[in-house]
């Protein structure tokens, strides 16, 4: 399988003090572009052994999974498609730029990404998933037993951009039928967790809004819920240790009252925003979010 594969070589670039030791962010606009450069990386370990066909899938590639779209819970949201798909492109654009991590690309050098629903055999090629708008998902029984399965076998999934109670309820629910919360408990991610340090020193709990209601304000307001989403949440399934010295693996991250993605997908469409947002909180979380997945 090539998730096992993946995971087994990402294990031995570990031992190289994961892909970088030192990272500097540094953006700035030229002509209306953003260009990117970081210093000092140690060498990349030696690429994997499988045909040239095949090469591609030993490459990070930005995978999305697609759901029916409910909508009860979430009026305002648009489905698994939000984000999708400036947001996948632009982020693997910049961890190429940022990290020693090299993406999937075409022959003219673009990224390239994937769309999955759980119920496909390719979601195993991808150790690291997105869902977003979670808050209009409604699973089926069998793209419950295609997430389960996914997760336990060293799959990661990242869930993001929805906001308030009823979407969060919503949520609780089908994660609740994928993993039995008796077993696998939701638990907060605090900010001691490697996952805020593991590349960027990120220091707070990021609260992202989208562009569209940033701009109409301006100033600090970022809770698109008002008072009921005021207080950004990550929140996280472990799994189970496997032996008494064994840290226990995030399968679950969930970005609750934060669009860490419209971080990625907007980062050309205002200075302020790509500064304020985008540069300081988006790429930084979500390039520790992916360093992690592909290290654990």
């Amino acid at each position: 399988m090539q998730l096992l594969k993946r995971s087994r070589l990402l294990k031995r670039s570990r031992s190289l003090k994961l892909f970088i030791t030192t990272i500097t962010f540094v953006a700035f606009f030229c002509s209306g572009v953003v260009i990117a450069q970081f210093w000092g990386s140690e060498t990349r370990p030696p690429p994997p052994a499988p045909g040239e066909k095949d090469f591609p899938k030993h490459k990070f590639t930005f995978c999305t999974v697609a759901y029916q779209n409910n909508g009860e819970y979430e009026p305002l949201g648009f489905g698994w498609n939000t984000d999708f798909p400036d947001s996948g492109k632009n982020f693997m654009l910049r961890l190429e730029e940022l990290t020693t991590i090299e993406i999937n690309k075409d022959k003219y050098g673009e990224p390239i990404q994937e769309v999955v629903s759980l119920t496909d055999k390719a979601l195993f090629n991808y150790p690291y998933v997105l869902m977003s708008d979670v808050g209009r998902t409604t699973l089926e029984p069998e793209e419950q037993d295609g997430l389960r399965e996914y997760l336990l076998r060293g799959g990661f999934l990242h869930v993001d951009d929805f906001w308030g109670e009823k979407a969060w309820k919503n949520w609780e629910f089908e994660i609740g039928q994928v993993l039995d919360p008796d077993e696998y408990p939701i638990v907060d991610v605090d900010l001691e967790h490697e996952l805020f340090h593991i590349v960027f020193d990120v220091k707070e709990v990021p609260q992202v809004p989208s562009i569209q209601y940033w701009s109409r304000r301006r100033g600090d307001d970022t809770s698109e819920r008002g008072a009921e989403s005021a207080e950004p949440h990550f929140r996280g399934i472990f799994d189970k240790a496997e032996g008494p010295d064994s840290k226990r693996r995030l399968m679950v991250l969930m970005t609750h009252n934060t669009d860490i993605a419209d971080g990625w997908e907007k980062e050309r469409e205002d200075h302020e925003y790509f500064m304020r947002f985008s540069v300081k909180k988006s790429y930084p979380i979500g390039i520790n979010i992916v360093v992690y997945a592909l290290t654990h």
